[in-house]
């Protein structure tokens, strides 16, 4: 079994996604470790709430965040790592050790890069007219949103297409194109 942590600032969508994935069985995973920047953030209470061990790493608690993540990431053994609406930059001691996955709102190369996230990339789709986006499952490297493709899926807009419209269709594409990635970088790793 794979085992995956979460590094989640929010809601973590994608961290419901990949449990109800484990719990359906349609992908031999489990999740091991939820990690956030924000004290506030939902995604550790819904990780508490079923018994998944979650922390909060920051700058304000630790000098350094990121080799407190890095040791925590070692500690549980954890085979990849996925990003799910982590507003933090990752940094090379992660990238260089640690397999990282992280799903962007749009079809990359397209409307990626410092802040482009969330909300931000619907309304520069809507704004540049574009009747077609989708979404992007990557690795991660050092450089915002331009590590190697896994899956992308694409959807079509609507000509009466709002910011929001995009954003819960995008969000609803997201569940599937998480999971098939999934299998996708599983059924590999099985190989080597």
């Amino acid at each position: 079994m794979t085992k995956i942590a979460i590094l989640a600032s929010h809601n973590g969508s994608g961290f419901d996604t990949l449990y109800d994935a484990y719990k359906n069985k349609l992908l031999d995973i489990e999740i091991v470790l939820v990690i956030s920047n924000n004290s506030n953030a939902k995604v550790l209470q819904k990780a508490n709430d079923i018994g998944i061990e979650n922390t909060i790493i920051n700058n304000k608690l630790y000098e350094d965040a990121e080799q407190t993540i890095f040791n925590l990431l070692q500690e549980k053994q954890c085979d990849i790592v996925f990003l799910s609406g982590y507003m933090k930059k990752i940094s090379s001691i992660l990238t260089n050790n640690f397999r990282i996955i992280n799903s962007h709102p749009s079809l990359l190369p397209l409307y990626g890069g410092p802040g482009m996230y969330g909300i931000y990339v619907h309304e520069a789709v809507i704004s540049n007219c574009e009747t077609i986006s989708g979404v992007t499952i990557h690795e991660v490297n050092e450089n915002y949103d331009e590590g190697k493709i896994i899956l992308q899926q694409s959807l079509e807009l609507d000509s009466k297409e709002t910011v929001h419209s995009l954003e819960k269709r995008i969000k609803n594409l997201e569940k599937t194109t998480i999971v098939e990635a999934f299998k996708t970088v599983l059924s590999q790793s099985n190989l080597v």
